[in-house]
């Protein structure tokens, strides 16, 4: 065998050798991804189970990776899939948690021991903006109508969530009404457990509106169900063009609730990497499109740095509010 024809079968082992390494193949010009676990930490059927799923299915549909795989690790509200992680590290190369501001609000709070800086930021993919809505036979037709009602008589006034007080849902509440010149501290907020409750409690008039994320205002409001009064983002979204945002009403009040991807902390650069350029690719696909456009949300890439920069300034809008409320 000649010189030339060593050097080829050397740098073909060699390569070979990387992609047994790293689980790394190509396929269709993409990188490719032999297999990807996702640890959900919630309960199936929830926002990160859905994100996860959705994303595993675009994956492994447009050939980006091979095989995708699940499991829900509930608990200690995310806290429990984090300390996992964080505790097999070493063996958890293979893994992307998802997640979403909740990791930022819980960190503050206490509620869990650790924040995204325990982790390895891989990126932020998508985002819910939030929205407030009544029910579809209510009397209040804008939010015009609902600030009206509320200093008429705030005591009365009612807005609820599938969240606790100091909760995502509570937070969006005070950001809209603290923009619409309100005090955010004074409107009356009563929390459940999850939002199925807290949509019976809209149905049946116990509260007067619902704070509640886009995806999840679209579904009732196609189903007949709710109003909505408006939307956390800059300008109308596409998915729904009927549901005005705050920005057009005067009401400055913008919020995401960003869903995204960690992974073990020490993860290698170069499997950090291969996720990168993988979830890159990926939100280019028709296959993503597809999954996007079924679960309401946007696209928001935001990967490494740029994902710490973006997570550092949703922890101070946040947690100054959290002050001003007196939950900090």
């Amino acid at each position: 065998m000649n010189t030339l024809e060593w050097s080829r079968r050397a740098l073909i082992a060699a390569a070979t050798a990387t992609v047994a390494v790293s689980g790394i193949a190509y396929a269709g010009g993409h990188q490719k991804m032999e297999s990807v676990h996702f640890l959900i930490p919630g309960g199936a059927g929830g926002g990160w189970d859905g994100t996860a799923r959705g994303t595993g299915e675009a994956l492994m549909n447009s050939g980006l990776v091979g095989t995708a795989t699940y499991e829900n690790m509930s608990g200690g509200g995310g806290g429990v899939a984090i300390g996992n992680l964080i505790e097999n590290a070493a063996s958890s190369e293979g893994t992307l948690m998802v997640n979403s501001t909740p990791i930022v609000i819980r960190a503050l709070t206490g509620e869990i021991s650790q924040s995204f800086r325990d982790l390895t930021l891989v990126a932020g993919t998508v985002g819910d903006y939030a929205a407030l809505v009544v029910s579809a036979d209510s009397p209040i037709n804008s939010m015009e109508d609902a600030l009206a009602s509320y200093r008429e008589n705030a005591a009365d006034f009612a807005i609820g969530g599938g969240s606790v007080p100091g909760g995502m849902d509570h937070l969006v509440a005070a950001i809209v009404m603290q923009a619409a010149g309100e005090d955010p501290t004074a409107f009356n907020y009563i929390g459940y457990d999850a939002g199925g409750e807290a949509m019976a409690g809209l149905l049946s008039g116990e509260i007067d509106a619902l704070s509640t994320g886009f995806s999840e205002a679209v579904a009732l409001a196609e189903q007949g169900e709710v109003r909505i009064l408006g939307v956390t983002a800059p300008d109308r979204v596409p998915a729904f063009q009927d549901a005005p945002s705050f920005a057009e009403q005067g009401i400055d009040a913008q919020f995401v609730n960003w869903r995204g991807f960690f992974a073990a902390p020490g993860l290698p650069e170069e499997r950090l990497t291969a996720y990168q350029d993988m979830l890159a690719a990926m939100m280019e696909t028709p296959e993503w499109e597809e999954v996007r456009a079924r679960m309401g949300l946007v696209n928001i890439f935001r990967p490494g740095d740029e994902f710490k920069t973006f997570l550092e300034g949703q922890e101070k809008q946040i947690g100054d509010l959290m002050r001003d409320l007196g939950f900090l």
